[in-house]
């Protein structure tokens, strides 16, 4: 049976890896909810230390860096509905480095829809310096004990665009602290990766696993897949791409939660 933990929400903070250029347009993680951090009972101000590896550099479906993966390092404060987060990526087989700042505010709109709304500053060191600015939203419901519906929003000013993310979580506490959670996602794009196609992007499903090793350490990974549909395949025609366009990614995080 389900179990609706503050472990869940809190985890899910970290799960949003970095907006990244590609084609000189500016993307956006599309496998995970840009949920906040759930305020603890006991203290309306909680901290959030992790760090995290994933082998590749997946958004919008794509692989955006040409070799290997990245490591990242976050820091965010939560009080009360407000948080403020950083985040630092480095790939570990090219020159590439991206700093994120941003904040998010959630607002229950009933006792089972919530809603969160956001900005970030992002910040890209490769072979040229590059910015960017997002807004973002999110809208979730839970009033159904096994499935938590969502849909995700984010526009960026640098490509005059927006991304829309349809979601489904399922999350199961299969043993004492071990919570696993598949995933299925459809992505919009509308000329946000791309200029030359608006609508069906790609198809993502997966699972995540998080593992309480103490009352405020978690282990937490995740494998997932794409779907490669129209924008992704007009592009890569285009491009005159002849390799696959789907694309199988994993990644491990340790939080500190204090």
């Amino acid at each position: 049976m389900k179990k609706k933990t503050e472990l869940t929400l809190l985890i899910s903070l970290i799960f949003i890896p970095f907006p990244i250029l590609a084609n000189t347009n500016l993307a956006i993680d599309d496998s995970h909810n840009a949920r906040p951090i759930t305020p603890s009972p006991q203290s309306q101000t909680q901290y959030l230390i992790d760090l995290g590896w994933d082998d590749s550099y997946i958004s919008e479906g794509r692989n955006n860096l040409a070799k290997g993966g990245m490591t990242s390092s976050s820091v965010a404060i939560q009080h009360k509905n407000l948080d403020v987060y950083a985040r630092f990526g480095r790939a570990d087989n090219q020159h590439y480095h991206e700093w994120n700042l941003g904040f998010q505010y959630t607002l229950a709109i009933t006792d089972n829809l919530k809603t969160t709304l956001g900005y970030q500053r992002l910040e890209i060191y490769d072979d040229k310096h590059s910015n960017d600015n997002e807004l973002f939203g999110s809208l979730s419901y839970a009033g159904i004990e096994w499935l938590t519906p969502s849909v995700n929003y984010t526009y960026s000013t640098e490509a005059s665009g927006y991304f829309v993310e349809a979601s489904l979580h399922s999350s199961w506490e299969l043993i004492d602290s071990l919570i696993l959670t598949p995933y299925i996602t459809q992505a919009f794009d509308f000329q946000y990766a791309t200029e030359k196609h608006d609508g069906r992007n790609h198809f993502q499903l997966g699972i995540e696993a998080e593992y309480m090793l103490t009352q405020n350490l978690i282990l937490s990974g995740h494998i997932s897949h794409t779907l490669a549909q129209k924008d992704i395949k007009l592009e890569a025609n285009m491009d005159e791409i002849k390799s696959s366009l789907d694309q199988t990614f994993t990644g491990v995080h340790c939080t500190w939660i204090f």
